[in-house]
């Protein structure tokens, strides 16, 4: 956020929780990208602030649901009703803050957290987006000059025919789909005291496990049963393109996005020539 809308934000959050009952006199700041997500201190809560744009109902949800199929996912603060705050222009939630270990979660708890969280997922049937929703949003991206004014007519053609060609190859594999976490890489996943917690759930869709193990790391996979290698390295080239898709994005607010662009558009080069 820019900062004049950053200081509304922190604001907005501490007045709602103040409102609720808990003391906030102090916000740290842990993110700041698409919405804030803020430490409010004393009453040791986790609050988001999202644009009025944005919908984190559907988040909330899907959260509940999870909890209640035993998923190892981030909880909402116990303390207030589990709802979207309206503010100033933002909406609100407020979660259980987890304090994190500084030890690295090893791929083999990574994987068994991973496998749990799709256990859990398999037992929710809540309405949520395709993954193949996330290609076409890439894809208008690369495709209109306005949105990505940047990019090149040689990356724009190239970083399109990829879009459109491994989206064809990965939904001709016709894998069982199933509710997948999105993002699940390293950056959404807590190594708390009591064991590993997905967190953003805001990026759920449905799809084959294997577009969710592309976004983990490597050596992660190794311990997932029943991988198709073949198959997620395809996701995995998929997942590059759409990420790097999205650094062209002139509203992208990624932290040195527009370089990550020009790097990982010579990573897919490399992938697929």
């Amino acid at each position: 956020m820019q900062a004049s809308e950053a200081q509304r934000a922190i604001t907005a959050a501490t007045f709602t929780a103040s409102s609720l009952g808990l003391t906030a006199d102090e916000a740290i700041v842990l993110q700041d990208s698409n919405r804030l997500t803020l430490r409010l201190l004393p009453c040791d809560v986790l609050a988001q602030v999202s644009p009025a744009t944005r919908a984190p109902q559907f988040e909330i949800d899907l959260t509940q649901h999870l909890l209640e199929a035993g998923a190892p996912v981030a909880a909402l603060d116990p303390r207030v009703e589990p709802r979207v705050y309206e503010r100033d222009d933002f909406r609100i939630t407020l979660w259980t803050y987890y304090e994190p270990l500084a030890a690295e979660i090893p791929p083999a708890d990574y994987a068994d957290a991973l496998a749990r969280l799709h256990a859990g997922m398999r037992k929710v049937d809540y309405p949520t987006p395709h993954f193949t929703d996330r290609v076409d949003e890439a894809q208008k991206v690369v495709a209109d000059r306005n949105i990505s004014p940047t990019l090149s007519e040689a990356d724009r053609e190239y970083l399109g025919n990829a879009l459109r060609d491994l989206r064809r190859v990965v939904t001709e594999r016709g894998a069982a789909d199933q509710l997948l976490h999105g993002e699940p890489h390293p950056g959404n996943l807590l190594n708390a005291k009591d064991g590993p917690l997905f967190i953003d759930l805001e990026t759920c869709c449905r799809g084959p496990v294997e577009f969710d193990l592309a976004h983990a790391p490597d050596e992660v996979a190794k311990y997932y049963p029943g991988v198709d290698e073949d198959f997620l390295r395809e996701c995995r080239i998929l997942m590059t393109a759409i990420v790097t898709a999205w650094r062209w994005d002139r509203s992208d607010q990624l932290p040195d996005g527009r370089r990550l662009g020009v790097e990982w558009l010579g990573k897919l080069r490399e992938q697929h020539p």
